[in-house]
């Protein structure tokens, strides 16, 4: 199975050669926002301001975090349900979004995103929060901090696992599935 070590933010060329089933430790500064957050960040699109990080070849990944322990910079960070923000997507990915984090299916509007884009979906694994925040080195929210974890935070992070789901070519992992090339077979 291919395995990637890519820096965020990602280049054109990052996302273009990845392919659906590929393996990525993503390492880099990547930006949390759910679904309030990314109403919020339209708002502000509609209204001609700029958004709180720069999108060219960002990274969004899906997370409402819980609250950070003791010496941790983050409490546990599994990914939320894509779908809730397959309506603002495309037009962040239109922007300059190279790729988003979070588990579940993409509507059809957003895998013509990524092909119109060149853009990647990412997959985490789900139920494994405690986990996956052990790949954050730091967290800082940079907008919208009223919404607690839904706040739009600025992360740090180191050799996070992944999974191309959605590729930049039209590749769709749940559709055409290479069971060999993630163990499953």
């Amino acid at each position: 199975m291919p395995e990637r070590h890519l820096t965020a933010p990602l280049s054109d060329a990052d996302a273009a050669d990845l392919r659906a089933g590929d393996v990525v430790f993503l390492s880099g500064t990547i930006y949390t926002a759910r679904d309030a957050a990314h109403k919020r960040l339209c708002e502000l699109l509609d209204r001609g301001e700029e958004l709180p990080f720069p999108a060219q070849g960002a990274v969004i990944y899906y997370v409402g975090p819980s609250p950070a322990p003791e010496g941790r910079p983050i409490g546990a960070a599994g990914p939320t349900t894509s779908y809730r923000m397959d309506s603002y997507a495309p037009r962040l990915h239109r922007l300059g979004v190279k790729a988003s984090i979070g588990k579940g299916k993409r509507g059809q509007e957003v895998l013509k995103a990524l092909k119109d884009t060149g853009s990647v979906y990412f997959g985490a694994t789900g139920g494994a929060g405690a986990l996956l925040s052990m790949c954050i080195l730091s967290s800082k929210v940079i907008a919208f901090d009223e919404l607690g974890p839904e706040a739009v935070r600025e992360l740090t992070v180191k050799d996070l696992p992944l999974l191309v789901i959605n590729d930049a070519v039209g590749g769709n992992l749940y559709v055409t599935p290479d069971l060999a090339a993630v163990g499953l077979e």
